[in-house]
């Protein structure tokens, strides 16, 4: 339909769809609609103005779609010039984006790593603020995301496995000119950051982490996705030894233990000696925002949070100028 001369569609209202800012459809079809400013409310509708959608895209009443925040399909989308590089790992080839700043190379590397159950495009709301303020970047994939090398029974293992092609990525980065490298990671990509800035390979290479929507804490991460989902609190805690324990993981389809305990950055928080600039969502239904301010709050000498009214990897999307604004507030 058309409203005041602009293309714009009409969606059922829901929590989602009625929050200011960008987000995206993706359509049954396999299309995209890109999504801007509210201009229409009713009782049980929501009209948003379409400020892009992909070619051949045929919108009409009735169709179905997903709501994302993963504003843009690929780097061309975005308008950035990408390189596909490939990514030896212990898994297996991983294909990455190589993006140089429009100046030219940089020894200054960003490295980008999407969350679970997220592509890698879900990262280029970031990397268009490394193009911005000079950084290359490296936009990786790893083991089991769809992606990347598929191993064992293709599921998660919540960043045991996964950091260490993330880890291959960095030496990659190295070997290719980077001297020193910001960190994004988006909700468990954040976690992996988290345990490279604390690995001693890389003391004076890792000089900072932008986290949008960081998992600090598996137990409490796994704890709110079982609210969201409706289950009993008592879920999640049995949920525990089978992530834990080898026997019950090697049952669960699951390569390697993972030890919550070292993914537990209250715990953890001396340990953090990188700056970290923090983005997240009072509104977070996956990773508590109680978590991340207490952490903030026990490293206010080093951490940064900057907080937004959006859910869960939403904050770019609910205020893109004030994300921006604080990621080259926070990189340079």
């Amino acid at each position: 339909m058309r409203h005041g001369g602009q293309v714009a569609v009409v969606l059922n209202r829901t929590p989602r769809t009625q929050v200011p800012g960008r987000y995206n459809l993706w359509l049954e079809d396999g299309g995209w609609v890109r999504l801007g400013a509210i201009v229409d409310e009713r009782s049980t509708t929501v009209t948003r103005a379409v400020v892009g959608m992909t070619p051949d895209t045929k919108l009409r009443p009735g169709v179905r779609a997903s709501w994302s925040g993963i504003f843009y399909r690929d780097p061309a989308d975005a308008g950035l010039d990408a390189l596909d590089v490939v990514v030896e790992t212990p898994a297996g080839s991983a294909p990455a984006w190589l993006i140089h700043p429009s100046g030219g190379p940089s020894d200054h590397w960003a490295i980008h790593i999407h969350g679970l159950g997220s592509p890698r495009a879900g990262t280029l709301r970031g990397v268009l603020v490394a193009a911005d303020v000079g950084l290359t970047s490296l936009v990786v994939s790893y083991r089991n995301d769809g992606e990347g090398p598929r191993v064992g029974s293709g599921r998660s293992t919540l960043g045991a496995t996964e950091t260490d092609d993330v880890r291959a990525a960095v030496r990659f980065a190295l070997s290719h000119g980077a001297r020193r490298v910001v960190m994004f990671g988006w909700s468990m990509g954040a976690a992996i950051a988290l345990q490279l800035a604390a690995d001693p390979e890389f003391d004076g290479v890792i000089e900072r982490l932008v986290l949008d929507s960081p998992v600090l804490d598996w137990r409490s991460a796994i704890g709110a996705n079982c609210a969201r989902a409706g289950l009993p609190p008592w879920f999640g805690i049995l949920a525990r030894p089978w992530l834990q324990e080898r026997s019950l993981a090697r049952f669960a389809g699951l390569r390697a233990v993972i030890l919550l305990d070292q993914w537990d950055w209250l715990d953890r928080a001396a340990e953090l000696s990188v700056p970290a600039l923090i983005l997240h969502g009072v509104e977070d239904s996956s990773a508590p925002h109680a978590v991340v301010a207490h952490l903030a709050h026990l490293r206010s000498d080093g951490i940064r949070l900057e907080t937004f009214d959006a859910d869960h990897t939403m904050n770019w999307n609910a205020d893109p100028e004030r994300w921006q604004t604080s990621v080259r507030g926070s990189v340079f």
